[in-house]
């Protein structure tokens, strides 16, 4: 038996929003769920355009709701909830327009900035002039490269309020990895900050801009933003037919008031990137109403965000957690964003802003949880975190010991909610929910109106047996399409190939006898360090440029509760690996692509394992290294190349 760490209180569950949507319900169509979450759970499921038409009353989305309740399609992702509904994502995000703190800023160095819910509505109404002004119009691409700031959050829902579409880069992307993004969308203009903090070392951004602007002759207005509480960079930039602006002047000029147009429902919003494992990252866009709707649903009903809440996700904008952290202001909450290195100076530097924010979801990855672990082996409770009411977790599976660690040590009476989804649909497939226990390991369950089930290879549903997590029904946060990929092939090929007509997530997962979830890992060839995933050919393109290495193949091997990079590689011909040459690796891979793509082992093999047709086989060296069978060995021209995998020292250490 799974062991109970935590259960709400019955006056917690009345005062949820889980039980007023419940009420809500229950008046309406005369059900009575009796505050039973799998009652709920599969009335939502068996009625999902029922329950998404509820909920945009209940949650009181701005805009013009269809009667009709879903389009239906016989091709999964061509079903369209509320079909004919108009609404505006951005005047959605600018809920409140008073004195109250909207958005606060903290950089690892302590400096902090607020703003209001007025400033907000009149910053976003200044930008939004300015893309209008330089001919923004519905469906053209903004881009950022901006670290965690209040300003990003105003380009963002100013780009969102015109129809544009927004995406975003962190700065921890060399400019390669910008380019890679930003080339395939053909932006008009460029959100860029001057510098950026990481563990109290300065980077300069603006020295990337030539580089950027070189390969994306598309952007040809670029807006310069200075790091909060810093001096601003002073450059002599000069290009071609390149407009230069600094985010400072345009807040000099004065607002306008946006008139919210009112967008289709299926218009699209933003476009987030795959880890690019096989080539370039797939560009994957997303709809307005349906991230609008299922945002709204996870944050008010999973994790009882209410007005006035402080909500916390340790993020960068490259994560879809940006998005997902963002997007609570529909709900009256108020956000927190954190900028720089978690545990700069102070490994409980989270916790202790936690504490002073007076934060009410601390949303943070699991690996942050186990580091907490490693280096506050005795906490206990030192910080009173009073307003806290739940812990958010996810990246990568939360492990037994951080589920002790959170109540043993960070707070007792706190709702931990381990969540799973990812970038494809900017949002979760498993989470929490007040009307369950926690139980140790596992996430509650499945999100409301998520048919989401574990298969084995052939399609049939397991319990207490790992298999592939699936999505049996259409939702409306599905993405819309991936840009650039005409009649969907590549889109098909990444969700719908594996199980006839049913969405193949790519996870490995298990559901226990609770119905809580257990996430082991993706089943793909991603790598997934930290909980960020990660794509192995913006390692191969850097490593290939080294004639010193003839070839390589980059896995990910699970590693003291979370996963480590390996490269291995074949040496070229009177070549050796010294200590100077990976370091040298290292450093470039570190440059042009991230810190996280470096590779904490580089490993000399004689020969890589490949498939009949030429293609290197990663889950097969992953497997071999970690004592799992081998699914696709009969498909291998070179079977015994597997065999230099088993057994290696560095392996252990």
């Amino acid at each position: 038996m799974s062991k109970k760490l935590w259960q709400a209180s019955l006056i917690v569950k009345k005062n949820s929003n889980l039980f007023a949507f419940e009420n809500y319900i229950s008046k309406k169509l005369k059900i009575k769920f009796n505050r039973n979450y799998k009652k709920l759970l599969n009335w939502s499921i068996k009625n999902s355009p029922e329950f998404w038409s509820r909920f945009w009353d209940f949650s009181k989305i701005k805009g013009i709701k269809s009667k009709k309740k879903l389009r239906k399609s016989k091709i999964f992702y061509k079903n369209l909830f509320l079909p004919g509904s108009s609404v505006n994502f951005g005047e959605n995000l600018l809920s409140k327009n008073n004195k109250e703190k909207a958005v606060t800023f903290i950089s690892e160095n302590g400096f902090r900035k607020e703003r209001s819910w007025r400033e907000l509505n009149l910053n976003t109404h200044k930008i939004a002039k300015f893309l209008k002004k330089i001919n923004i119009k519905k469906g053209d691409r903004v881009a950022a490269y901006m670290p965690n700031t209040i300003e990003t959050v105003e380009a963002f829902i100013a780009t969102t309020s015109l129809g544009g579409i927004w995406s975003s880069c962190s700065p921890d992307f060399g400019s390669k990895g910008v380019v890679e993004r930003f080339s395939q969308i053909n932006p008009k203009v460029l959100f860029i900050t001057d510098q950026y903090f990481y563990n109290g070392k300065k980077i300069n951004i603006l020295k990337r801009l030539p580089e950027i602007l070189k390969f994306i002759p598309s952007i040809k207005n670029v807006v310069i933003c200075n790091y909060p509480g810093k001096k601003f960079i002073k450059n002599k930039f000069k290009f071609k037919k390149i407009n230069i602006f600094k985010w400072n002047k345009l807040m000099l000029t004065n607002a306008e008031k946006i008139n919210f147009k009112r967008f289709n429902f299926e218009t699209e919003l933003a476009i987030l990137y795959s880890s690019g494992t096989t080539g370039k990252p797939k560009c994957i866009c997303h709809r307005s109403g349906g991230v609008l709707i299922q945002h709204m649903k996870e944050h008010q009903l999973h994790c009882n965000i209410k007005e006035n809440d402080n909500v916390f996700y340790f993020t960068t904008c490259g994560w879809m957690m940006w998005n997902w952290l963002v997007s609570s202001l529909a709900s009256r909450a108020s956000i927190v964003l954190f900028d720089g290195s978690p545990m700069f100076k102070s490994s409980d530097l989270l916790l202790k802003i936690a504490q002073r924010e007076k934060i009410t979801l601390f949303g943070i990855s699991a690996k942050y949880v186990d580091a907490l672990r490693k280096f506050k082996p005795k906490l206990k409770y030192k910080f009173k975190l009073n307003k806290l009411r739940t812990i958010c977790s996810t990246g990568s599976p939360l492990s037994e010991e951080s589920f002790k660690y959170v109540y043993n040590h960070i707070k007792k009476n706190v709702h931990l909610s381990s969540i799973s989804g990812g970038t494809d649909i900017v949002s979760c497939f498993v989470l929490g929910n007040l009307y369950q226990p926690v139980h140790i390991g596992e996430i509650q369950n499945k999100g409301l109106a998520l048919d989401v089930d574990v298969l084995s290879d052939k399609g049939k549903s397991l319990k207490n047996i790992k298999g592939e997590l699936v999505c049996k029904n259409p939702f409306p946060s599905m993405p819309l399409k991936f840009w650039n990929d005409k009649n969907d092939v590549k889109f098909k090929n990444a969700y719908f190939n594996k199980f006839k007509n049913i969405w193949h997530h790519g996870d490995y997962a298990e559901i226990k006898k609770t119905g809580g979830f257990i996430i082991h890992g993706r089943s793909d060839t991603t790598l997934n360090p930290g909980g960020v995933r990660l794509g192995t050919a913006e390692i191969y393109s850097e490593v290939e440029k080294f004639r010193e290495i003839k070839e390589s193949i980059v896995v990910g091997q699970s590693w003291d509760n979370d996963v480590r990079i390996l490269l291995f590689v074949v040496m070229s011909k009177n070549f050796i690996l010294t200590t100077k040459l990976i370091k040298k690796i290292k450093l470039q891979i570190k440059k042009n692509s991230s810190p996280r793509h470096v590779p904490n082992k580089i490993i000399v093999v004689k020969d890589i394992p490949r498939t009949k047709s030429g293609k290197i086989v990663e889950l097969a060296v992953k497997s071999k290294i970690e004592g799992n069978e081998i699914k696709n060995f009969e498909a291998l021209s070179n079977p015994e190349a597997l065999e230099q995998y088993s057994n290696l020292k560095e392996l252990n250490i």
